[in-house]
């Protein structure tokens, strides 16, 4: 975690074993931590001079330290750490203005490439050409999402392989994106992805089918779009749009919801895909945690922090039970989880 702070994993490793006592030698360090003793002596120099460790009062006894071996008339240092609420604030300082800074960066590079796109229609549709940059653009949809993806599977995938395509989702759903999509029967033929999309759906995907779609589609949160196009049109090589604001994405997020609603969830359908119904149409252990927390009286917010979920991710699993009781109310949710013994 401190990593985020801008320490490297060894140093991470010695601060976090001084954090558990509250002096140690560098020798001593050594010990707990397995790592080699000049590393450790350097690590505590490099943590001494920006000011997250100090040397403490000198004590008698105990082994040398690396600096200190061999040298039997001295006492070795002893090091504790500075206050974190001190020492730690300046580098929590730094990395929020370091976001700030790559959050204005990328505001003024986005808006200087609108306003010097060649077309009008160069700011509303990019054209990406090629599997490389396809899938690139596609990642950076999928991994770029802070809040929603709403997602169109259609038959195979062609530019980015299923498996990056699951690292990208686990990554989305890892941060609490509400996560939705809509598969037409043929995106489910394929050998393995029964048992892929009941991983994602433990993890909080949520995906209904239907018979057909009119194509293949990503919306990163109702911000931009990305559409494949026919590889006919391209010389038979993959490419696809980039729709940013305007009144075309807000068409295709129109039309995700229109599907959406249509749809069936997956757990009633999944029976010949290779499908257990018996496990789809039963709430998961993170879902029966939040539901038993519902039926208490907590609130969605509560229940998030004495899960440590994020409130997207209680709102997600609280939608997806309500969906398997096929229930329109809170109340009628707990009248069927009740009945059918799910607590």
């Amino acid at each position: 975690m401190l990593q985020a702070l801008g320490l490297g994993r060894a140093e991470e490793t010695v601060y976090t074993a001084l954090l558990g006592r509250p002096t140690a030698s560098a020798y001593e360090l050594v010990r707990q931590t397995g790592l080699e003793e000049p590393e450790v002596a350097g690590i505590l120099l490099d943590l001494s001079a920006r000011g997250l460790v100090a040397i403490a009062a000198e004590a008698g006894g105990g082994a040398p330290d690396a600096s200190d071996r061999g040298a039997a008339d001295r006492t070795p240092a002893r090091y504790r750490l500075t206050p974190p609420s001190v020492a730690l604030a300046p580098l929590l300082v730094e990395q929020r203005n370091a976001l700030h800074r790559a959050e204005t960066a990328f505001s003024m590079v986005t808006e200087q490439y609108r306003s010097t796109a060649a077309h009008p229609a160069g700011s509303v549709v990019e054209v990406v050409v090629g599997v490389e940059q396809v899938a690139h653009r596609f990642h950076q949809l999928q991994r770029g999402a802070q809040r929603e993806l709403l997602v169109f599977l259609v038959g195979e995938p062609i530019a980015v392989p299923r498996e990056e395509a699951d690292m990208s989702e686990s990554s989305a759903l890892d941060r609490g994106v509400d996560f939705r999509v809509v598969a037409s029967k043929d995106y489910l033929d394929s050998p393995g992805v029964g048992k892929d999309v009941r991983a994602a759906m433990s993890a909080g995907l949520e995906i209904r089918l239907v018979e057909s779609l009119p194509l293949k589609m990503v919306v990163s949160d109702r911000e931009r779009a990305m559409v494949p196009l026919d590889m006919a049109d391209s010389g038979d090589e993959p490419s696809a749009i980039v729709v940013h604001r305007s009144g075309l994405l807000t068409a295709l997020v129109h039309l995700f919801e229109r599907e959406w609603a249509q749809a069936r969830p997956l757990f009633a359908t999944t029976t010949g895909v290779g499908a257990d119904p018996a496990v789809d149409d039963r709430p998961t252990e993170g879902e029966l945690e939040v539901l038993a927390l519902l039926l208490a009286g907590i609130s969605d917010r509560r229940a998030a922090s004495q899960l440590g979920l994020s409130i997207r991710t209680v709102e997600r699993r609280t939608r997806r039970l309500m969906d398997l009781a096929g229930a329109d109310s809170r109340l009628q949710l707990g009248w069927h989880a009740a009945r059918a013994g799910w607590l």
